[in-house]
């Protein structure tokens, strides 16, 4: 069985880069360190480190064993944390990831909702998007994610591997993606007007996988658009298509979270995305986290699409 210390060891060194940054981390002197990863080469048989420069480098094996440990540490203090509040040693706390716009409509009215049941509740929020979500989730971190993703003909767009292996997902929101331009722009006819009116136009997309969304909507459209500006800030986006520097597209809670005056707003037939709450591991949930899932259902059912 591999030695926890060693584990926790060998995480530091991959988060912090370096052995030295690690025992300042942990609090170590730097042999020790040096130590723990020798041995845990020894347990292991496999080669976790290697010469880099004046320093060192996690190999293909280490940078895998790091991921796996990571996870392993995270899940271990959670339980001892569930454990801790079983036995009344401490209060109840539930930690959550979510995207920016759902922090900004879902989440607090969900909070609201909550503290109406369970005052003192412990809570902890970080915005993280959804890869980033579902890391933290997966290494025990957060014990809630709140994360997107965009439907193409109706199947949700899966990311590859195994991101979603052990995850159980409530969908909360099924919600439109809107055409997002100019106020009263040249496109703007006597019907609401399609992306294929804005083929030629100057397009603003936004993180990675929103902009693949953004190219595959375009590409069913018929056109590659021309991207002039890159931004995940939903509120510079509309800012910017209402000074008509570009079109771009948004989902609904975006449009909620912060609306500009200055924009037309258009449903796309057929375009949508979910958003669901997220966990890992086989259930039950600890209660704090089933009643704050309970909450965030409660509060996307009463949120308006914009």
């Amino acid at each position: 069985m591999l030695d926890v210390t060693r584990l926790r060891v060998l995480v530091a060194v991959a988060q912090h880069g370096s052995v030295t940054a690690a025992a300042r981390a942990l609090n170590y002197a730097q042999p020790s360190v040096s130590h723990h990863l020798a041995r845990l080469e020894a347990e292991t048989g496999a080669q976790l480190t290697e010469r880099s420069g004046r320093g060192i480098a996690l190999t293909e094996a280490g940078r895998l064993l790091a991921g796996r440990a990571e996870e392993i540490l995270g899940r271990l203090d959670a339980a001892e944390h569930e454990l801790a509040v079983h036995v009344g040693h401490c209060g109840e706390r539930v930690r959550v990831a979510a995207f920016g716009s759902a922090l900004a409509t879902i989440v607090p009215i969900a909070l609201a909702r909550l503290a109406a049941v369970h005052p003192g509740l412990d809570m902890a929020l970080t915005e993280a998007e959804p890869p980033e979500a579902m890391r933290v989730l997966r290494s025990g971190h957060v014990d809630i994610a709140l994360v997107f993703r965009q439907l193409r003909d109706g199947d949700p767009a899966r990311p590859s591997g195994d991101a979603w292996d052990g995850m159980r997902a409530r969908l909360l929101l099924e919600e439109p993606t809107y055409l997002v331009s100019q106020a009263g722009g040249a496109a703007a006819g006597p019907g609401p007007p399609g992306l294929a009116a804005y083929a030629h136009s100057h397009w603003i997309a936004g993180c990675e996988h929103c902009r693949d969304h953004l190219l595959w909507l375009c590409g069913r459209a018929g056109f590659t658009p021309k991207i002039a500006v890159t931004t995940d800030d939903h509120v510079a986006a509309q800012a910017l298509a209402a000074a008509g520097v570009g079109v771009t597209v948004l989902p609904g809670l975006d449009l909620r979270a912060a609306r500009h005056p200055g924009v037309d707003a258009q449903p796309l037939p057929g375009a949508y995305r979910q958003v669901l709450a997220v966990t890992y591991g086989r259930p039950p949930d600890p209660p704090a986290v089933s009643l704050l899932l309970d909450a965030f259902t409660a509060a996307a059912a009463g949120t308006p699409a914009q």
